[in-house]
């Protein structure tokens, strides 16, 4: 059985990560909306979630490792550079985890180890 790599993370979400979850969001909120919750994830406190948990909850179909975003971050896991962490929405009211940033992280990471507990913000 192969060795899974240790994957290493970052200790916090780096500052391009926020643009990129405001833009996400942008496509399913108001403008409003969408500074509360990145300003929200900014303050939020680090934790962690098991890849497969996040997945379930966020209802996504898993990207093959043909995708070259997954490619990218898969190579970063196999080299030990560390990842970002992700920046996830509960939406409560679909009863839903939203990925505002890390959908590719998260792939690459449950490709090697479903189990892996991955750090995130999570706001709501």
């Amino acid at each position: 059985m192969a060795k899974v790599p240790t994957i290493a993370w970052l200790k916090k979400p780096e500052d391009h990560n926020y643009p990129a979850a405001s833009s996400y969001l942008g496509l399913i909120h108001d403008d409003k909306t969408v500074k509360t919750l990145v300003k929200r994830l900014r303050k939020a406190p680090m934790s962690a979630f098991k890849a497969k948990d996040i997945f379930r909850a966020s209802g996504l179909s898993l990207l093959g490792i043909s995708n070259s975003h997954v490619v990218k971050d898969t190579n970063k896991i196999k080299a030990g550079t560390p990842l970002s962490p992700l920046l996830l929405v509960r939406d409560g009211a679909n009863g839903k985890v939203v990925i505002a940033d890390g959908y590719h992280r998260l792939c690459a990471v449950y490709a090697f180890h479903e189990d892996a507990l991955i750090p995130c913000k999570i706001t709501g």
